[in-house]
């Protein structure tokens, strides 16, 4: 398959299976050489799409650095949900079968570097539209089952908890991997990388961390814990009925009470509508005096001012209908969104008008 190949070629080829897998383990555990090792076995034996989200290599380099000094960082929890947020993204656009937009609030650099991590394993493509904050996914990650291995330490059950509750939002797969090593060979193959995890901290990981429990929590039944750096046959028939669980199995969201859910829904779906048109009607007055301010000819004024209307008329119907014109994540999109996103396709309408003075 070509990397630019889109989705917008393949929308009626819906992913059959969808899957998140939580690789956990103390640091040098072998975890990022094993996800390596599996997600090449998976794309080769199983043609399945593949990809290895390692925190390591997305988190910035200066959280990283002070987490090498302290296990909790000020800024661990919120980079954590950042990423969350973009593999969110990433999936929206796979279920709907568009474009993976940016989301308004970012880490740019955290967030250059999930899409590169994306776009080397194929399944997001490099295009024109970067410059406007979207991107193409794939035609290999809508039309295989597509498997995304989330490695990092894990070691918190609350961690992987989190990565479950995303993969029971949208009826994803879910499993867990725990990468089993001790802690004297952890800390010597620590010692031997170029830039170790201060010794301290893997003590410390080593006494807090907290195994996947399937007997005591059910939403960790499908978990397996597998030797490092050893994998028997025997394992590997083991980690292959696991993930093949995971996906023809995706999580049933249950809501507890669909009325009221539907109700509250719908009532919050009309307050966005009513808080869209009245901000929307005042950005668009806004712009209409500035461009007064600018001197715009008479006549483009009067093409300005229809566009920004026409614009807005779209933008809304975007929200009544979900038409997903403009606003591909309609169904998890706040007023902020929304904004975010009217400004900018605004703002490229009123430098086309602006440019005629010149």
């Amino acid at each position: 398959m070509k990397a630019g190949e889109d989705a917008r070629g393949a929308r009626s080829e819906k992913p059959k299976k969808l899957g998140l897998c939580v690789l956990c383990g103390l640091p040098a555990a072998g975890k990022s050489t094993f996800a390596r090792a599996l997600s090449h076995r998976l794309r080769q034996e199983s043609s399945w799409a593949v990809g290895v989200v390692a925190y390591d290599d997305v988190m910035p380099d200066s959280f990283l650095e002070e987490a090498s000094a302290r296990p909790l960082p000020s800024q661990w929890k919120s980079h954590r949900q950042e990423l969350l947020k973009y593999l969110e993204y990433f999936f929206l656009a796979v279920i709907n079968g568009c474009q993976m937009s940016a989301p308004p609030s970012r880490t740019e650099a955290m967030w250059e570097d999930f899409l590169t991590c994306l776009k080397d394993q194929d399944l997001i493509s490099a295009s024109a539209l970067e410059a406007q904050s979207h991107y193409l996914v794939t035609k290999t990650a809508v039309s295989r089952p597509l498997l995304l291995i989330l490695d990092d330490n894990f070691y918190y059950q609350s961690m992987r908890y989190e990565v479950y509750q995303l993969a029971r939002k949208y009826s994803l797969g879910f499993c867990q991997l725990f990468l089993e090593c001790s802690l004297e060979t952890c800390l010597q193959r620590n010692g031997q990388r170029p830039l170790p995890v201060p010794a301290k901290t893997i003590h410390l990981m080593g006494s807090k961390i907290e195994k996947p429990n399937p007997e005591k929590n059910a939403w960790e039944h499908n978990s397996l814990t597998i030797q490092s750096p050893a994998c028997t046959s025997e394992a590997r028939l083991k980690l292959t009925d696991l993930l093949l669980t995971a996906l023809e199995n995706p999580i049933k969201y249950v809501e507890e009470n669909v009325e009221q859910k539907e109700t509250d829904r719908i009532i919050c779906s009309t307050n966005i509508l009513h808080q869209a048109d009245q901000t929307l009607r005042r950005i668009v007055s806004q712009t209409m005096k500035e461009a007064k301010g600018e001197q715009v000819f008479p006549y483009n004024l009067k093409l300005l001012a229809e566009e920004l209307n026409k614009l807005k008329a779209e933008f809304l119907e975007d929200l009544r209908q979900g038409n997903k014109k403009y606003l591909c994540f309609q169904q998890t999109m706040d007023l902020s969104d929304v904004i975010s996103f009217f400004h900018y396709e605004k703002d490229n309408i009123v430098r086309k008008y602006f440019s005629k003075q010149h």
